[in-house]
């Protein structure tokens, strides 16, 4: 079984900065032979408050032959409730009507692949608690079945235990219930994107990988990550075990977002601090 992980692409029909790498990257997953496409979050530049900028995305994603999964990012339902876009019940409705399910569950082949919102987590709430108790039943119910999670945002940036990253990481508080997800069941993977770094490790018995971005790199307007910057997709082959492989794609174009920032994410123009 092999799934190609895409993620944070940013489309968009009016601010098309990032259009442009769609094509090599459509005829690079043609090739591959890909038994399943899974898209990280991100899709749209901003398809928390525009459906054109969803409805255009997704007119993209349906030129690819392969089947499709998508799990949303904070650009397409927005993020936490102090943010200038919190999810709330109109972005999540958008999405759900013009993408589809945010959260999703694929079984084939031994393996039993889940997609969660993760802009969720953080909100305490009813639509964080009735995901949580969709998880812990998704994964009770696997049948022996080994399991992937596809989230946007990844566990953590630096360290298992580190405190509240704001923007980058799921927030501690969610981080420990995912963890006691994971160690109570057969969590192989838990592949993510949303920073813009392209990095695999582990926790515990878990692989980890952060999907590069098919859109742009960040250089010096936010802090060094682990990993590498890149612009490409990851490949995931399951069998026994998961094997993954992150990939440079020819003929993408790696645009630096500091250079069109303030033409694309003005409100974006000054570092994020993590909330105290």
């Amino acid at each position: 079984m092999k799934i190609i992980q895409i993620t944070d692409t940013h489309f968009s029909p009016n601010k098309p900065h990032f259009n442009g790498n769609w094509a090599p990257l459509l005829t690079w997953i043609e090739e591959t032979g890909a038994d399943l496409i899974v898209h990280t979050g991100d899709l749209t530049v901003d398809g928390a408050d525009k459906d054109e900028d969803i409805t255009f995305s997704m007119d993209l994603m349906r030129q690819i032959s392969i089947p499709m999964l998508i799990v949303p990012g904070n650009h397409d339902v927005g993020h936490f409730k102090e943010s200038d876009q919190p999810v709330n019940d109109e972005r999540l409705a958008r999405w759900r009507s013009l993408a589809g399910d945010d959260r999703w569950l694929e079984d084939t082949a031994g393996w039993r692949f889940v997609g969660l919102n993760s802009l969720l987590l953080g909100h305490e709430d009813d639509e964080e608690e009735a995901q949580f108790e969709w998880l812990a039943k998704a994964l009770s119910e696997r049948a022996g079945r080994r399991v992937a999670l596809f989230a946007h945002k990844p566990l953590f940036v630096d360290a298992p235990d580190e405190g509240d990253t704001g923007y980058w990481s799921v927030r501690p508080a969610q981080r420990r219930r995912l963890y006691e997800l994971i160690a109570a069941h057969d969590v192989a993977l838990f592949a993510s994107g949303h920073l813009h770094w392209a990095w695999q490790g582990r926790f515990v018995n878990t692989q980890l990988t952060w999907g590069p971005s098919a859109a742009f790199v960040i250089d010096k307007m936010e802090r060094e990550m682990p990993g590498d910057r890149l612009i490409g997709a990851v490949i995931h082959e399951f069998g026994a075990d998961v094997a993954s492989t992150i990939v440079a794609i020819p003929g993408m174009t790696a645009h630096v977002l500091d250079d069109v920032v303030h033409e694309v994410y003005p409100q974006a123009v000054k570092p994020r601090e993590p909330v105290e």
